[in-house]
């Protein structure tokens, strides 16, 4: 018997393993919760931030083997609006974020104590406690974790780009010729897998903190509970009578921003556009009704969606030991028929 699956077996075993998943609406996400069921926050004092790049170096690294390995030639894809991202011979690029960069340096140049100083600060997903790109995934391919994370999981995300446009700031990045699309539907589906930070989550549950604050010389970044990393931006503020960002975003964010300016001043300053994020304020995207009601909706379908990604990925899984086993054995296939 041969052990390839079949688009329709496939179908129909993995709309049958789903049915659960349906009912509970949102997937599971994955087993990695850090253990401690709080909500983690990182502290980002824009003071002490010199530019140095350290964290970028640090997290890509440290992230290496998450990075995309796309297949070329691209899949054609219909219709022709949806156009290829590609970055896999972009991977220097540090100054925005990019499927295979995750976090970059932003800068702006503003009057600070009567004179011209350049700030520097990292910039990558806000993880928000709300997070749209989560509550409005059709696929369920993002979630957020009981420590405050938000992860896209890249083995059954279709690259559709939705968590892009509900986020805020713009945030994941696509590439194309990667991902689930490419077995399923490459023609029609969603045209890649969508990267982001994930704030480090595998060495967050072994205890360790995030790649680009353990690698900040300057000791510009913290982590810690999110109430306790709260109460410390407030009273870093008030003694240097700064600003912060980040709080109330979206209806609040697990990153906070502390900077001795204005944070409208160093919107105007920054170079803004696509993969480098604005610093607007940002209303509680969740918070609006049309939004709620679409969350509504697409929960029992998202978990369905992503149950069915799994239950193929799982199936590939098990099907790759049985194919090395026919490549050392030519004709055990025929001798199954």
């Amino acid at each position: 018997m041969k052990s390839n699956i079949s688009r329709r077996s496939f179908l129909k075993g993995g709309l049958a393993a789903a049915g659960a998943a349906a009912a509970s609406s949102v997937p599971a996400p994955p087993s990695v919760r850090a253990g401690t069921g709080r909500e983690l926050a990182t502290l980002i004092d824009i003071r002490k931030c010199v530019g140095c790049g350290a964290c970028v170096e640090a997290c890509q690294e440290a992230n290496g083997a998450k990075f995309p390995r796309p297949k070329k030639p691209f899949p054609k894809m219909y219709p022709s609006k949806v156009k290829v991202s590609d970055w896999s011979d972009k991977r220097h690029v540090t100054d925005r974020l990019t499927p295979y960069n995750w976090v970059f340096i932003q800068e702006a140049t503003v009057t600070v104590d009567g004179g011209p100083k350049t700030l520097t600060f990292p910039r990558r997903c806000m993880h928000c406690q709300n997070p749209p790109c989560a509550d409005l995934c059709p696929w369920g391919a993002a979630s957020k974790l009981e420590n405050g994370i938000t992860l896209i999981q890249p083995d059954i995300c279709l690259g559709g780009a939705k968590c892009q446009t509900v986020c805020p700031w713009h945030i994941p990045q696509r590439q194309t010729g990667t991902g689930l699309y490419l077995d399923l539907l490459p023609s029609l589906a969603g045209n890649g897998v969508m990267y982001k930070c994930d704030r480090c989550y595998q060495r967050i549950a072994a205890g360790q903190a995030p790649a680009c604050i353990e690698a900040c010389p300057e000791g510009a970044q913290k982590i810690g509970p999110r109430e306790a990393i709260r109460q410390e931006a407030h009273e870093l503020a008030r003694s240097i009578n700064g600003y912060i960002y980040g709080e109330t975003e979206n209806g609040g964010t697990n990153t906070f921003y502390v900077s001795p300016v204005p944070f409208d001043e160093l919107n105007k300053a920054i170079a803004k556009g696509d993969g480098r994020p604005h610093l607007q304020p940002v209303e509680n995207s969740m918070g609006r009704a049309d939004n709620l009601a679409k969350a509504m909706l697409i929960a029992p379908f998202a978990g369905l969606a992503a149950a069915v990604g799994k239950f193929y990925k799982n199936h590939k899984s098990e099907e790759r030991p049985e194919k090395m086993m026919n490549s050392e054995h030519p004709g055990r296939e025929e001798e199954e028929k």
